[in-house]
């Protein structure tokens, strides 16, 4: 199993969650098509649900709230935040600001969990950081159901490449992947963590983004499933340069990516 001991390394993703309207019925939603174990967490946290995968914890999902516990008006849109981990967000975020970024939360204390932001680079996209305390991010990566790649489209990869350079360990360099002209790979200590592609090869209105990909042992059965629970495909299934894989939507409209993923010796 591949679980995850001990911090993630600066610069790297390291936990998802998802704001939805309706919480309980994206927890119903993902425990059936993953295999998800959550519930509505206590009054002290929000009823922040952290949703576990053989025990071990693999993404959040919470409800739109204001402050006060009100539904906001209107209704945000149902997003996956992907998170990079820092060890010191307060640098992180002056250095957000000195390259360009906006702050849209934080830093804001979870407990003794860590410490956490929300930021939108200056490209459109919105990320957040996570400084772990006791609690690093996912317990459990790379495998049916848990998360396996994180993915930044964008309508400005030069500025992107830039700023996230400046404000983490991070270096982007073209990917030599057969198939994969084009795309850009954001590495952490030489190890490829993340991925990054122009925007002009989406639909026209589609916002800059992080887009979280899941690892699953049948991706068009997955497709399946989450049509028939009244979620939608975004793009069919298709086969790439790192595996098949397909996009899709929750049925509150959460967009995610499912991929079952090529190792290096397979053919493509």
């Amino acid at each position: 199993m591949p679980d995850m001991n001990g911090p993630y390394k600066p610069g790297t993703p390291c936990w998802i969650d998802l704001m939805v309207p309706d919480q309980q019925a994206a927890l119903d939603f993902y425990s059936d098509l993953f295999g998800w174990q959550g519930e509505i967490g206590p009054p002290e946290t929000g009823g922040y649900s952290v949703c576990t995968l053989k025990g071990k914890p693999v993404a959040g999902i919470m409800r739109a709230s204001n402050p006060d516990g009100s539904p906001p008006d209107p209704m945000p849109p149902t997003v996956w935040t992907t998170y990079l981990s820092t060890d010191g967000i307060d640098a992180t975020l002056k250095a957000v600001t000195d390259a360009g970024g906006s702050i849209m939360m934080g830093p804001m204390d979870v407990m003794e969990l860590g410490r956490m932001g929300v930021i939108t680079d200056p490209t459109g996209a919105v990320v957040g950081l996570w400084q772990p305390g006791t609690f690093d991010g996912a317990g459990i990566v790379n495998e049916h159901g848990a998360l396996i790649w994180s993915e930044l489209s964008t309508g400005d990869t030069d500025a992107a490449a830039r700023f996230y350079s400046a404000v983490l360990p991070i270096s982007t360099v073209p990917s030599t992947m057969p198939g994969a002209e084009g795309y850009t790979e954001f590495k952490v200590a030489g190890r490829s963590v993340a991925g990054m592609m122009d925007l002009s090869t989406m639909p026209d209105g589609v916002p800059p983004h992080w887009l979280p990909y899941f690892h699953v042992d049948d991706v068009d059965s997955i497709q399946a499933a989450t049509v028939r629970a009244g979620g939608s495909v975004k793009a069919p299934a298709f086969d790439m340069a790192a595996g098949r894989m397909a996009v899709l939507a929750d049925p509150q409209g959460g967009t995610f990516a499912v991929i079952t993923a090529r190792s290096p010796e397979q053919p493509a």
